[in-house]
Order: structure tokens, then sequence, then C-alpha cells
């Protein structure tokens, strides 16, 4: 049979691309940017557009920007991590923003890999709105915070380096991103290499974006944008937020604020951590989890809970040994393979027609002396604590943090998929385990909590410190021996990570 060059160069081209994309993958890379629309992208869009499946960013003498100004990814943030893209630019200075602030308006500061269409900039380490240039090209410095005590040495001539990039044409950009090491390369040649000692000026996380610069017109292109996490160095540990969307009355089930706050917390006072968050349900971002040592999940649970169509991918991620906590009503989910999974991920779950959700003020007269205990003192608080969990078969591996006896009055309902049954009938009078952390035969640990209804009672330190040390501990890390300290909370202060409450009437 004749077969068509054509058809031949089809099958061919897709064979190459499908064993690219494959290699990619196997290597940690993952695309975010779709080659075709801007989503997942934001910025000005007077000035940014997808021509040719590249992201282009152009100014003209009819169109310049008065300002540096910036194309944000707005799918995550980025702390440990290797990126990879091309680039190609005519005329001007661009960069690619790493670990950045993102300042309002499309303005952005931090750290920058530069991409420059003359002979000198392209691959230095420029820091936007901040220390300037911190490794010009062929340097590795070792810099502090401001300008003052760096030290350089030289690896390589930067017209030596030039050579290697191409003009007007596809180039290579590889970005490394470990600890405070943060290391530049062009099609395959390291560029600049940067170890940031600074306290103040160094940062450790931060969001991505793309830069056009004032000045006169020029085009810049980005394509086959490809993002890699990588575990923190050393001892440090990552924990990933993911707060469902709202679904109460104002002050209740606050997902977004309550994952807000214990986020601030553990950022402002255990070292170790850093944290991102994913507000509104499942992540876009296809590498939300890759570097994560612990995920927190408070959500609205059932039917509608964010992980219920993600069993499979979460539960390969439990089998590597990440941490999961729930949280409040995150602690429910369907009978059958939900129920089970969250047996095994986090030692028990709410169970309908089993459990139950009763509003009651618990008296926790006893810790237990595990690590997530470390410095809880006995307090008492009114939450919608549910109880009677379906937990793992004689407990096998689970250990109660906080325990209650329930007042009879919590089972004034009439029996119903979360009010009452004949079981948790038979328990009344019986101490409920309405906190307990979990481990797993693969190292992973788990934590379940049922209260966080009212947001207004993260505000009791002992209810927070309690969460806080179980996010620490569930991640890998070693609790404190008074337990994680965070300031207590004003009105103000538990209000202000809120949005207007409607019911308020202003002056």
């Amino acid at each position: 049979m004749k077969k068509s060059p054509g058809l031949l160069l089809l099958v061919a081209i897709f064979a190459t691309t499908s064993m690219l994309s494959v290699a990619a993958a196997e290597d940690g890379f993952k695309p975010i940017f779709d080659g075709k629309t801007l989503n997942g992208w934001r910025g000005k869009e007077q000035f940014w557009s997808v021509q040719d499946g590249a992201i282009t960013g152009q100014t003209t003498s009819d169109n310049p920007t008065k300002g540096n100004t910036f194309l944000i990814w707005d799918q995550g943030t980025v702390d440990d991590f290797e990126l990879k893209l091309k680039y190609k630019i005519v005329g001007g200075n661009s960069g690619i923003q790493y670990r950045s602030t993102d300042l309002g308006d499309f303005v952005v500061k931090g750290y920058q890999a530069d991409i420059d269409s003359g002979d000198t900039y392209s691959g230095i380490n420029y820091e936007e709105r901040g220390r300037g240039i911190i490794a010009n090209r062929g340097i590795t410095a070792t810099i502090q915070d401001g300008k003052d005590g760096r030290k350089e040495e030289r690896f390589a001539d930067s017209a030596e380096i030039q050579k290697k990039v191409k003009k007007e044409d596809w180039n290579e950009y590889h970005i490394v991103a470990k600890g405070n090491h943060l290391t530049h390369y062009i099609n395959g040649v390291k560029t600049s290499e940067v170890i940031d000692e600074g306290e103040k000026d160094s940062r450790t996380s931060g969001i991505l974006a793309l830069q056009l610069h004032a000045g006169p017109p020029m085009t810049v292109q980005f394509k086959d944008i490809e993002l890699k996490r990588t575990k923190l160095e050393g001892d440090k540990k990552k924990v990933v937020f993911v707060p469902g969307m709202p679904s109460h009355g104002w002050g209740q089930h606050e997902h977004s604020g309550g994952c807000h706050l214990l986020m601030i917390a553990l950022m402002e006072n255990v070292p170790n951590i850093e944290a991102s968050i994913y507000p509104g349900g499942w992540p876009a971002d296809p590498t939300a989890f890759d570097n994560a040592d612990a995920v927190v999940v408070y959500c609205d649970g059932g039917p509608r809970h964010l992980l219920n169509p993600h069993l499979d991918q979460f539960d390969k991620l439990m089998k590597e040994g990440v941490g999961l906590a729930c949280i409040h009503y995150g602690v429910e989910t369907p009978k059958g393979e939900p129920g089970d999974k969250f047996v095994d991920w986090i030692g028990g779950y709410f169970e309908t027609d089993y459990s139950v959700n009763p509003h009651w003020t618990a008296d926790f007269k006893a810790l237990p002396d595990h690590p997530v205990a470390n410095g809880v003192k006995p307090f008492s608080i009114n939450d919608e604590w549910y109880y009677n969990m379906r937990f793992r078969e004689d407990m096998e591996g689970v250990t109660p943090i906080l325990s209650a006896i329930p007042p009879k009055s919590t089972l004034d309902r009439p029996d119903g998929p979360h009010s009452g049954n004949p079981h948790v009938r038979a328990m009344i009078g019986q101490p409920q385990h309405v906190a307990w952390v979990a481990e797993r035969p693969d190292g992973g640990r788990g934590f379940g909590f049922t209260g966080g209804h009212f947001h207004s009672n993260w505000g009791e330190d002992n209810f927070r410190k309690v969460v806080l040390n179980a996010i620490v501990w569930v991640a890998g890390d070693e609790v404190p021996a008074g337990g994680v300290a965070s300031k207590s909370l004003t009105k103000d202060d538990l209000e202000g990570l809120l949005g207007p409450n409607p019911k308020k009437k202003s002056n």
C-alpha cells in the first residue's frame, strides 16, 4: 500500500511530541500554559495575548506602558522549584519573576531571571523594586540584606555566555530555586548564581510573573512553560491549605478565613514550615501537591467534599507518606469508597446515620500525652462538635486528642442522617472523641477535628493550638514542647480575615 508522505510526517510529529510530553512528565515537569489561552494568567489585556501558541507581550508607539507591567500566573505560588520555558524577544527588555510579591495593578517585586534584546543582561538575576542586579552574568554572588557585604566569584566570561544566546529567536530558560540558592541557565549554559543570605530581603516563596518592560516598542514571547516543584531544602516542611467555598452565613464555615489564619500563625511561629493556600476548592495548579509534606482540607463535606472526585489521585499522594488534616465538615464523606479512604488516611470520618452533628459546649478536662497536645490546657467551648465517628476497627493506630461527654440534650432531635440513630443513643453518657490523630503504615499521618463551625472560636488559644500542633505533626515536623505559640487574636483580628458582615449596618 502506498503511504502518504504527509501522513507519515504527521505521525512522526505526533510520536515525537508524545515522547517529549512523557519525558517531561517523568521528570516531574508539568505545563502551566495551555498554548491557546491566557487561562491561569492575568495582566493588562492591552499588552498580553496568545499568538502562534505563545504568550505574547507587546508595546507599540501607540500603545506604550508607562511602567514595567507583568502577566501574573494566578494558579499558585512557588517556593523550591524548577521552571523551564522558551522565550523570544525583539527589542527592549523582559524577565521572569519568581518568589515575587504582587504589589497591585500588575506591578511586581522580587527575583527576576532577566531577558535582554541586547548583549548584556540575559541570564542575570535582578531584584525588581529591590536590590537591583544581585548577580551579573558569569557570577556566583553571595548576598546579604541591602547592597553591602556581597561576595562574588566569576565562573564564566559574560561575552562567552552571550554567544550561546540566539538573537530574535527561541531560547530555553531554566530556573532552579532550592532554598536560598538560585541558579539561571539559558540554552543549557549556566548564566548566574545567587546565594541569598539576607534575613529581611530574601524570599522563600512568592508568585511567578512575566515582565513587559517600559521603554521603546518591543515584543516578547513565551511558550512551553513547565513547572516542577521540588522537596524543600533541609528539614523544612511544606503545608498546602485547601479551603472550600463558603456555604453558610457570615462567620460560619469560613473555610478560607480559617485557613489563612492558621497559615499565618504557622509561618510566623514555626521557622521550618513553608505554606501555600488554594482558596475555592480543588486547585487548578497541576503542581499544587507535588512537594507537599501535609495537606489541610477545610471544606463542606458529604457528597460535595472536594476530595471525592479525586480519590485515586489523592490516594497516591497519601501512599507517598504525605500527611492530611481535615477540619469540621471536611471530616464527613459518603459511606463506601470515600469513607474507607478517610479511615485509611486520617483514622476515621463522619458517617451519616451513625455520627451526629449537634451544637454543644464540650468540656475538655484532660489531654493525652501526645505531641499534638503539647502546651494545650483544659478548656471548654461551644461548637458544632460532631461525634460518634466511624473509626478504624479497635482504634488501631488512632489516638484521641480531644474527648468529652456530650449532654443528653445533644440527641433531642429525632433520628436522621445527622441527628440521631440507635447506635449513638446507646452511647449516651460515654466520652466521645472529637479530635484525633492517626498513623499509617506508609509513615503518613492524619488528623481529624470536628470543631470549626464558628470562625470566632479560632480566637480561643487552646482551640487554635491543638490544630496548629496537629498540622506540624502531620507534616512530620517536631511539635515544640510548649506547643505552637501564636499571638492571641482580637475580634478585629478574626473579622479582618472575612469580608464585610452583610447584617452589620455601616455608620
